[in-house]
């Protein structure tokens, strides 16, 4: 165990279907929030060894019925997920999955999508390059923890020069001219300091995007001792949006702690499980640096 400003970060070896069932470790309604990302069915088989489509959802199920349990009624879990393209069909074991979840008592809330900017370039006979990846959104109840605040951004300085320039139809809604987009009050913005990542005025048509549920993050490009590694970005955006600080998230696949590093930053108090030691000898030692970096920074200031 790591700690870090009182905030304490473990990573427990086994398999999570095993290690939830301990209620020293993980009592009921213990977890603020769960962020993984599985391993996709038949995928990357020389790592995590592989589950067929057709089990996957039975595979699944004792999984996710401990996050339920051990999940707080306000809690949420965060499944990044993606079916994999086999004899050119699309697989269908993640939507087995969301129905099976439903019938456990999850109720499936969102699903982001991951827009991969820079994702592999490929070329198929019958289809695209594949360049997002869901995010699914479970919760217990309807009402649940968010904070929408926590994921906004600095509005940046084009605001500056834009309300500098105000006119009398900035201060009342109407349509664009090409009427392509829905009305807007720009002088609505004057105020604001930060605005969501998808709130973006173009100068040219002056329209306004609401905030999506489409995260456009880069996937990491370089190997990192693990085949399937997602950005640390990834994490971060729903730490901050579904958890506050000294809050406890869980990664029940935490690979080479991605995770957990997202959770110290934002002084989070993590618990990660993997069943792979290379994996968790790299995760620690990432969060062994991560923390020896933090506290160099402290002592420089």
């Amino acid at each position: 165990m790591y700690n870090y400003k009182g905030i304490s970060s473990q990573v427990l070896h086994g398999l999570c279907e095993e290690k939830l069932k301990d209620l020293e470790f993980f009592p009921t309604e213990s977890i603020n929030l769960v962020v993984t990302s599985p391993p996709y069915s038949n995928q990357r088989n020389k790592s995590y060894g592989g589950t067929p489509a057709n089990s996957y959802v039975e595979w699944f199920k004792p999984i996710s019925e401990q996050l339920f349990r051990v999940l707080k009624s306000d809690g949420s879990l965060i499944i990044n997920i993606k079916e994999h393209v086999e004899n050119g069909e699309r697989s269908t074991y993640v939507i087995e999955m969301i129905l099976e979840m439903r019938k456990q008592g999850w109720l499936w809330i969102e699903e982001y999508c991951w827009y991969k900017k820079t994702a592999f370039p490929g070329k198929w006979p019958n289809r695209f390059r594949d360049s997002f990846e869901r995010c699914l959104h479970f919760t217990k109840q309807k009402k649940f923890y968010m904070n929408q605040e926590a994921v906004k951004v600095p509005i940046g300085s084009w605001a500056e020069k834009r309300f500098k320039s105000m006119s009398e139809n900035d201060y009342i809604k109407h349509a664009s001219q090409n009427n392509k987009h829905l009305a807007r009050q720009v002088s609505n913005w004057l105020d604001r300091k930060t605005v969501f990542p998808h709130n973006v005025l173009v100068f040219e048509e002056e329209h306004f995007c609401s905030p999506t549920n489409v995260l456009e993050i880069s996937p990491v490009t370089s190997n990192k001792n693990h085949s399937a590694c997602f950005p640390l970005e990834l994490p971060t955006w729903f730490i901050l949006l579904l958890s506050k600080e000294k809050d406890v998230v869980l990664d029940p696949f935490s690979g080479i702690g991605t995770t957990a590093l997202a959770s110290v930053i934002l002084k989070r108090n993590f618990i990660g499980i993997e069943k792979e030691e290379n994996y968790i000898k790299t995760a620690k030692e990432n969060i062994e640096d991560l923390i020896k970096l933090l506290l160099e920074k402290k002592t420089m200031k």
